[in-house]
């Protein structure tokens, strides 16, 4: 069955016994690898329980279909309902999970899968939207507002509070990657001690480099025309398997907060002014980089390089061409613009 949005956050508390088996795809791996973990949870709470829990790559199920029937009828040594969890499964496991479902093996273990971000068109994503044994959760970007109240709910669980313009900093600054985000909130937790309420100075302070640039390098790259620092960044990002949607929709946001800026500049605000304006606060070590950026493009040339933003998502929703390309490609058109400006 596919799962409409607003029924995802229960059925990941409580996922229906009937279904043996979810599928989680989608642009956002670190949602993904969330929403696993979440589910995989509601089976045994320790996930590395080598009794109750299996895991393999899905071309091991690719490979060997009877492995998955095994595995899923297993009994565990130590009693209590078994956990099986395959990564990385494609299409070319599709063959092994339709036998799967259609002779389901005895038993209650339950069968988390996770993807990347299949098409509409995929067998794998099909067969599991139309299966009532199976469920296909989509895991998409989410936007800041959603992700600050997950922010929210980790801090709240540490006996922490935070203003909003602290939740509406966190979410800017780690919007792209459910994990990451996580991880971060958790580090703040951490450095917060025995306080009770996070102060926007706390998580300025606290959140690093990696999680406030490591997915933007590029996106601040191509709006300095910097050449060399945007090939080696996306090529890092690529290489750990990031997938471009975070990126493209991470251009977009910084080109949306440039418009506003350009858009103030032209009307005689200075930049330093423009950019102290702004909420939520940027994050201190990148003003005078954005100040740049708000003194060097014009209003017209943001507006065609959100443009030719817009066009690459949806290039890489309808068309056949390998999603890292059109990442790339539009990504240095943007240095080309802002290396001229």
């Amino acid at each position: 069955m596919k799962l409409q949005p607003k029924a995802i956050d229960g059925f990941l508390r409580s996922p229906d016994r009937k279904v043996r088996a979810v599928l989680l795809y989608g642009p956002d791996s670190g949602l993904v690898r969330d929403r696993a973990q979440t589910l995989g949870k509601t089976v045994v709470q320790d996930l590395s329980d080598p009794f109750r829990v299996a895991e393999f790559l899905g071309r091991a199920i690719a490979d060997d279909p009877a492995r998955l029937a095994d595995e899923a009828a297993a009994i565990s040594f130590t009693g209590g309902r078994r956990l099986i969890r395959v990564r990385d499964a494609e299409d070319n496991a599709t063959a092994a999970f339709t036998a799967f479902f259609e002779n389901l093996p005895p038993g209650d273990s339950l069968v988390v899968v996770e993807s990347g971000d299949l098409s509409a068109r995929s067998k794998l994503r099909l067969l599991f939207e139309g299966d009532d044994a199976a469920a296909a959760i989509p895991c998409y970007v989410e936007e800041e507002a959603s992700l600050g109240r997950v922010i929210a709910d980790i801090l709240h669980g540490h006996g922490l509070t935070a203003d909003p313009d602290v939740l509406s900093f966190l979410a800017a600054n780690l919007v792209g990657d459910r994990m990451v985000a996580r991880g971060e909130a958790e580090k703040l937790a951490l450095y917060m001690g025995d306080g009770k309420r996070v102060r926007l100075e706390d998580a300025q302070a606290c959140i690093g480099d990696s999680a406030a640039l490591s997915m933007d390098e590029p996106v601040w790259a191509a709006a300095e025309g910097d050449f060399a620092t945007l090939d080696r960044s996306l090529a890092r990002l690529f290489a750990e398997g990031t997938s471009p949607v975070p990126i493209l929709r991470g251009a977009q946001r910084h080109f949306q907060r440039l418009q506003l800026l350009t858009a103030q500049v032209a009307a005689g605000k200075s930049p330093e002014a423009a950019v102290e304006s702004l909420r939520p606060p940027v994050f201190f070590k990148l003003k005078t980089r954005l100040v740049k950026q708000a003194r060097h493009w014009s209003p017209n040339h943001v507006r065609q390089a959100l443009e030719r933003l817009v066009d690459a998502e949806a290039d890489c929703k309808r068309t056949n061409m390998p999603d890292e390309t059109l990442c790339a490609r539009v990504l240095f058109q943007l240095a080309s613009l802002g290396a001229r400006r």
